[in-house]
């Protein structure tokens, strides 16, 4: 099974306590779901971000837009890590999932 990085853009939480319980707990159930195929639950991104150019001079500011959170899940294939991404609680505040699939770089 390939490993898949899912790269959250936008979403974000709700004001109150109590909306933000509910959220954290779709996130929760999502991962539940999930079982085995999360790898890694990851973590969302804090504002602070730099990029590195090819000549070595660094900027405040990513590029493009700002990813906010990242999960890596194991699947048979793209689509089926699509599928699973699609159950994602950010897409309910308006966010967006980038699903990359990754390989191995290990010898042998």
């Amino acid at each position: 099974m390939a490993k898949y990085l899912l790269v959250f853009y936008g979403g974000g939480m709700p004001d109150t306590p109590a909306a933000q319980a509910r959220v954290l707990k779709q996130w929760g159930n999502w991962y539940t779901k999930l079982g085995p195929a999360v790898a890694d639950m990851g973590n969302p991104f804090s504002g602070a971000v730099n990029k590195v150019k090819a000549d070595g001079t660094v900027a405040k500011g990513p590029i493009g837009q700002r990813a906010s959170g990242y999960t890596i899940v194991e699947a048979a294939t793209l689509d089926k890590a699509t599928k699973m991404a699609k159950g994602c609680p950010i897409l309910k505040s308006g966010g967006q999932i980038a699903v990359y699939e990754t390989f191995s770089m290990q010898p042998g």
